[in-house]
């Protein structure tokens, strides 16, 4: 059965031509993250009853293997619950893990769909777009009518910036069978291009869909609040948190989602207790620099100094695993390191995914190192999709104020404070002080 969302084909038309057009060459994870693909199990092996949680499900996969049972959907299966585990833990040591399991099971059968997009999903996880995007191109060859290879090709395609690619993947996922999985994608590929007010419809309609773990839909519960934050509707984004944190308890993304709406409301104190806990329990980079930052926005530079310097014991962690994290590492050396390393991270960067989040992350970098013409033009490149990201947008006001564009400077900075003028303790400050 085919089905159509009636506003995505008109959405994806549009977006491929305009893409066309401008001749974008070149997103993001900007839900970092991470792991912005929620790929799900197998289904040609069953172990059982459903099983209610992921260890649960793990459980019940090491012992079908242990007794020589299911053969390599056992293998995938497992290997595919250990990316799971990695989205409730963080704990990046699973991949190599899953990694040795979907081995395993191409070992046993080259054919085996799910094994081969595992391997896609986990070289997306590592930030290696261009192996996920082969990897999911072979799986779907295997099962065109296949959902999960679609999610790892149309994730590859956004944060290798073929936009107007990754547009027609998305109908033809939601032409297949929309899901929450699905919904969500939508969700994101809007907001790149600027229309919030559609990706929140998209993010409504995947949290209704429901999912295959209470994680998943925590985690477009959180999506969801992300979105209602940048609108500047706070009590929302709280109300969508809350909500997550009631899907899956203590889930660390809404934690960090609920801080983030404290520090924009002003209270600080609040924010950087719930950021403590989130970094305690999922110490991933982006959740250390919210708190860092916090702690700076409340003048405690002590505190924020020894907790941003936390970051690298993080990075080396990730690497350790094989998880690049150029973006981000390249960001958090233009805000809180050394500018000119924060160059070469970005040029890195781009070379590998050329995205709209790394055309950001390099024009940003110039600008820091001192030089905002070359920043600035890299910052056009980041907003080519028209994104109203306040954070690109802050990046490319600064550079256009310092290499003389203040006309241009007040469009972009007023633009990065119209829908939620307190979007960072730290930097929203920033742009009302170019500004003035």
């Amino acid at each position: 059965m085919t089905f159509t969302h009636p506003t995505l084909r008109p959405l994806i038309a549009v977006a491929a031509a305009f893409l066309a057009a401008l001749g974008i060459f070149t997103l993001v994870n900007r839900h970092p993250a991470p792991g912005n693909s929620a790929v799900a199990p197998t289904h040609g092996f069953e172990t059982g009853p459903p099983a209610r949680t992921t260890d649960e499900r793990i459980a019940q996969l090491q012992s079908a293997i242990g007794a020589g049972l299911g053969g390599a959907d056992a293998y995938a299966n497992l290997g595919q619950a250990y990316l799971q585990k990695v989205r409730e833990t963080g704990d990046p040591t699973y991949y190599p893990k899953a990694e040795k399991l979907f081995d395993t099971a191409l070992a046993q059968n080259p054919s085996n769909i799910g094994a081969r997009t595992g391997l896609g999903a986990l070289a997306l996880a590592r930030h290696q777009f261009r192996l996920g995007l082969a990897l999911g191109e072979q799986a779907r060859r295997l099962g065109p009518q296949t959902l999960e290879p679609y999610f790892v090709i149309v994730d590859a395609q956004v944060e290798l910036g073929r936009y107007d690619d990754a547009g027609r993947t998305l109908q033809q996922l939601i032409d297949l069978r929309p899901t929450l999985a699905s919904y969500a994608r939508v969700s994101y590929f809007r907001e790149l291009h600027g229309d919030l007010t559609g990706a929140i419809k998209a993010m409504r309609l995947a949290v209704s869909a429901g999912g295959a773990t209470p994680e998943n839909l925590a985690y477009v519960q959180t999506l969801l609040g992300n979105l209602e934050f940048d609108r500047g509707d706070l009590a929302a984004a709280s109300r969508a948190f809350r909500t997550a944190e009631l899907s899956f308890p203590s889930y660390v993304p809404a934690i960090a989602g609920l801080a983030r709406t404290e520090a924009a409301s002003g209270h600080l104190t609040a924010a950087i207790d719930n950021y403590r806990v989130a970094v305690s329990r999922l110490p991933l980079p982006e959740y250390i620099t919210g708190l860092g930052e916090a702690e700076l926005a409340a003048h405690r530079s002590r505190a924020a100094r020894e907790d941003l310097a936390l970051i690298g014991a993080e990075e080396r962690l990730l690497r350790a695993n094989g998880v690049n994290t150029d973006v981000d590492l390249a960001l958090f050396e233009a805000n809180h390191g050394s500018p000119a390393r924060a160059v070469l991270l970005a040029r890195r960067a781009w070379a590998q995914a050329p995205s709209v989040r790394s055309a950001d992350a390099l024009g940003w970098a110039l600008t820091r190192a001192g030089h905002a013409t070359a920043g600035l033009r890299w910052a056009r490149r980041a907003l080519k999709l028209g994104s109203i990201d306040p954070n690109f947008l802050l990046h490319a006001g600064i550079a256009a104020k310092a290499s003389g564009h203040r006309a241009q400077a007040q469009t972009y900075l007023r633009r990065a404070l119209a829908l939620n003028p307190e979007f960072s303790p730290l930097y929203a400050p920033v742009a009302r002080e170019a500004l003035r």
